[in-house]
């Protein structure tokens, strides 16, 4: 998942420990493999080498996975587009470099969920170069299917964690709530709050987990899959929702809708804490 993951579970001893938590680990791991863009094999990597090409057959969990894509479009007003993971080729964020002059307006045109042809648990990318990238709510959705499988174990106490994206199964063996602490995006040291949580998940996004600084300016992973260019409105969101993939959508829709974001996760009956480029702080309780 190109970050920390960890599972806590309550056992009489590590070795117990492991033995519960293998499972759920062997099904992030199925998760990531199967939709990862880095292996040749994975489903995503053949959708994205059939562009323009041929018409690709989906098993159920993918099919199911682009109609949620699709909502997420809708609910986004066409921000959140799992077709704009093809910008990333021309932003440099291990090197401070920005685009060069020409090169968003080049891939642009590939970007588009709306040309993306679905039926009959098929999938076409009508122009050579577009692809799909699930990572969006990829790491979201193995944290919610790993929590399944230790919550069919009978698991009652312990979470999922794979790179700050968050699910509880349960509160702590003594009955007490998880405090989980908000990372302050300016002090990476420091946190802003803490949230009790007993059940449900967290996600939060943020200007400060890949980035760039170019004459004092922040360009973070963020892309506003209309113009490609960086959102700038908020250090951090995080979401509080009863599943990790709805919390991490959220999350990145709010980045995405700048100003607009915290009157989107309002109408969802979202819980929240946003802070904006200024260090304001804005709380919602779920």
């Amino acid at each position: 998942m190109g970050s920390r993951c960890d599972i806590r579970v309550v056992a009489d001893d590590g070795e117990a420990a492991r033995l519960i938590a293998a499972p759920a680990i062997a099904e992030v791991r199925r998760i990531e493999n199967k939709y990862t863009r880095y292996r040749s094999d994975s489903i995503i990597s053949r959708i994205n080498a059939a562009a323009g090409l041929s018409v690709v057959e989906c098993d159920d969990e993918t099919a199911a996975l682009l109609a949620y894509a699709d909502r997420l479009h809708a609910a986004s007003r066409g921000l959140f587009d799992i077709t704009s993971g093809v910008l990333r080729k021309v932003w440099d964020f291990r090197n401070s470099r920005l685009p060069r002059s020409g090169a968003l307006n080049e891939l642009l045109p590939l970007v588009g969920w709306n040309k993306v042809v679905r039926g009959n648990a098929r999938v076409f990318l009508p122009m050579r170069g577009m692809e799909l990238d699930f990572g969006g709510f990829g790491k979201e959705y193995a944290v919610d299917q790993a929590a399944a499988v230790l919550a069919e174990m009978g698991v009652e106490h312990g979470y999922v964690n794979l790179g700050g994206d968050m699910r509880f199964l349960g509160p702590r063996a003594d009955g007490a709530a998880w405090s989980i602490g908000i990372q302050d995006p300016r002090a990476m040291a420091n946190t802003v709050a803490s949230l009790p949580i007993s059940r449900g998940a967290l996600a939060t996004s943020g200007d400060y987990e890949r980035f760039i600084e170019v004459k004092g300016r922040r360009y973070c992973h963020v892309l506003d899959p209309r113009t490609g260019m960086p959102v700038s409105y908020w250090r951090s969101v995080s979401v509080v929702a009863p599943l990790a993939l709805t919390a991490g959508s959220c999350t990145t829709i709010a980045m995405l809708m700048e100003q607009d974001g915290l009157d989107f996760l309002d109408r969802c009956g979202m819980g929240y804490l946003a802070i904006d480029q200024q260090g304001h702080i804005f709380r919602r309780t779920p």
